[in-house]
């Protein structure tokens, strides 16, 4: 048998419905998790403390759902040059956001 047969011939991972109960539980709590932490007065630890929920919430929802848990190292390798490419447009907004001479004017 040939290296292309066996490559054709793997069989994908099958998530158990455990799984899925588990993750949709786990984005309920982090839902409430949200909806309680808009409710406190932390100053300027809001967004971030609501950004951090978000973004464990994504991450779970990317990992399972989107199946990049058990996907092949190149799916892995484009979902991280993705996340990557956004990191720096990010940073590169902050930065001019944040060397602006406010007021100076």
């Amino acid at each position: 048998m040939s290296e292309e047969t066996k490559h054709a011939e793997q069989e994908h991972h099958i998530v158990g419905p455990g799984v899925y109960v588990v993750i949709f539980l786990a984005l309920l709590v982090g839902t409430a998790l949200t909806v309680w932490a808009s409710f406190l007065e932390l100053g300027p630890w809001n967004p971030i403390i609501a950004l951090a929920i978000a973004t464990a919430k994504a991450t779970l929802v990317v990992l399972f759902f989107m199946h990049v848990k058990y996907s092949t190292k190149l799916t892995k390798l484009t979902v991280f040059a993705g996340i990557f490419t956004f990191m720096i447009l990010v940073s590169m907004t902050l930065a001019d956001y944040i060397s602006r001479a406010w007021g100076s004017w």
